[in-house]
Order: structure tokens, then C-alpha cells, then sequence
């Protein structure tokens, strides 16, 4: 495979301990017993090369070919980075109640920029961890290349796809035309996606349809 390839992937992701912590094949999830019917599973689709996956991973599947497998342990560096210290921080306990949240350890955080773990919360300070989960630890991936996706009208589809969006698209000339009724903010993070992976495409348009609903 080389940078800019479209492709399908499956994968199954542990920890060093064994523990599953992301994975797109439900056999497995089965198997493990940490199915859920909340979760879409399947292969997904990815660039090579665009941010849609770890470095790590980038640099393994540009080694692989469609229908290959191989099982690799991905270093911190070249997944989600060492811990810093740094990004643990004391906040006020008066910042939560503000907000009618009671501070519990364990609990995920949201402050617009940055999410967070408590780690503890006692004497009027709560302790949090803004480091990603999985930051400082090395991460086994089983991985597989499913298929090469070649067409561009597929290709765009795939964009949207992988971002947990189903849409109808077509190729006319250099410009490609999208039905969706997203956001404008998405539209306009997607279209750059697409400009930027899908050769050929200059352009990018949204069309919106409505139709009566059917009577019973």
C-alpha cells in the first residue's frame, strides 16, 4: 500500500495484559463476551497516511498488501504518546458544583477543549488526569487489509463513512456532489478531507432533498 490509498481494515486491539480496548470484529467481540448492540462493527474504512489511524499503524499498513494479516505491538511513540505529568491538574471542587456535577473518581470530564479522568476528589480539590487513556502504553493490533477501495465516488462515500455517516454520492467531472443534510461546520471539515485524499476532485457540493411523507 502506499500514502493515500483508501482501504478497508479490521482490527482487534489489546493492551499488554490481553484487555480489548477497540476492535471493528464482532466475532471476536462475541467470543470475549464484550459485545454490544450499540456498537456498528464491521471493517472500516481509513486513509493511508491522513491521521485516520495511530503513525504506528500508518507505517504497518504501508507494508501490507490487500488480504494480508499481521499482529503488531506499537510502541507509545508511535501511538498516543507518553503520559504527562503535566496533564494531571488539581480544579476546584467549586467548578464542578457550578456546574450540579458531584466530582466522583472514575468519572469521565468534559471542559470543551480537554477531557478528563478524576482520579480523586477530596478536601474541596479534585485531582484530573487529562492524558488519554491509553497514553504510555504499548498497544497490540491484530490487523487485516480487507480491500482497496479505487473508485472516487467510493472513496468520498468512505470519508463520510468513517466518521459514522451514510450518504449518496457521485463523481461529475472534477466535482463531487454529496446528498446529506449535515451541519455546515461538517460539510466544511469534510469537503477538506476529500480535497485533500480524492484525486481528481477540485470541487465539492451539497444537495438536500425532501419529499412528502407517505400516507398510510
Amino acid at each position: 500500500m502506499q500514502k493515500g490509498d483508501f482501504v478497508r481494515i479490521n482490527f482487534v486491539g489489546r493492551l499488554e495484559s490481553g484487555e480489548i480496548f477497540d476492535l471493528t470484529d464482532e466475532e471476536t467481540a462475541k467470543k470475549e463476551k464484550i459485545h454490544s448492540e450499540k456498537i456498528k462493527y464491521g471493517p472500516i474504512p481509513v486513509v493511508i497516511g491522513a491521521g485516520f489511524v495511530i503513525p504506528g499503524l500508518d507505517r504497518e499498513l504501508m507494508e501490507m498488501s490487500v488480504g494480508e494479516k499481521r499482529s503488531v505491538v506499537i510502541e507509545p511513540k508511535d501511538a498516543f504518546g507518553d503520559r504527562d505529568p503535566k496533564l494531571v491538574q488539581t480544579v476546584p471542587q467549586k467548578a464542578f458544583r457550578d456546574q450540579k456535577v458531584e466530582p466522583r473518581q472514575g468519572m469521565i470530564v468534559d471542559f470543551g477543549t480537554m477531557k478528563g479522568r478524576i482520579q480523586s476528589a477530596s478536601a474541596g480539590r479534585v485531582r484530573v488526569d487529562f492524558n488519554n487513556p491509553l497514553a504510555g502504553k504499548a498497544l497490540k493490533y491484530e490487523l487485516e487489509i480487507k480491500e482497496k477501495i479505487d473508485s472516487p465516488a467510493d472513496q468520498v462515500k468512505a470519508v463520510f463513512e468513517f466518521f459514522g455517516f451514510k450518504v449518496g454520492a457521485e463523481i461529475q467531472g472534477s466535482e463531487a456532489v454529496i446528498e446529506t443534510a449535515l451541519p455546515h461546520e461538517a460539510k466544511q471539515r469534510l469537503s477538506r478531507i476529500i480535497l485533500d485524499n480524492v484525486k481528481g476532485v477540485e470541487k465539492v457540493t451539497y444537495k438536500e432533498s425532501f419529499s412528502r411523507d407517505k400516507q398510510a
